[in-house]
C-alpha cells in the first residue's frame, strides 16, 4: 500500500519548563517548523502525494534535539537554523539523499 505522502515530516514542538528535560520548543522548533512549511509550499512540494510538514508533541528524543523525523523512511535529524532546514529539504526531500551530518541515528 502506498503512503498518502511521499514524505511526512514531523517537527517536535514540545515545550517544557526550564530545569526539566530539554525541549525542542525552547530550541526554536516552532519557528523552524513554520519556515519549513512555507519553504516546501514555495517550492511546490506540498500536498497529497508529495510532502506534508506537521507539528508534533514530544518525540522522546529530547536530549538530541531539536528533532525532526521524516516518514515513511523514519529518518531522524537534528538542526540548528534555517540553513540546516534548507539542507534537509533540498537534499532529503528533493534529491532523496540523507543529510549525514544532521542524522541522529548513525549506524
Amino acid at each position: 500500500m502506498a503512503s498518502f505522502f511521499e514524505h511526512h515530516v514531523f517537527f517536535c514542538l514540545n515545550r517544557r519548563e526550564t530545569g526539566d528535560r530539554p525541549s525542542c520548543a525552547n530550541c526554536g522548533s516552532e519557528a523552524m517548523q513554520e519556515y519549513a512549511k512555507k519553504r516546501v509550499k514555495k517550492l511546490g512540494l506540498a500536498g497529497p502525494g508529495k510532502v506534508r510538514i506537521n507539528k508534533s508533541g514530544c518525540l522522546d528524543r529530547c536530549e538530541e534535539g531539536p528533532v525532526v523525523v521524516i516518514y515513511p523512511q523514519g529518518t531522524w535529524y537534528t538542526y540548528v537554523d534555517e540553513t540546516d532546514i534548507d539542507e534537509i529539504i533540498d537534499s532529503h526531500l528533493v534529491e532523496g539523499k540523507v543529510v549525514e551530518r544532521l542524522l541522529i541515528d548513525r549506524n
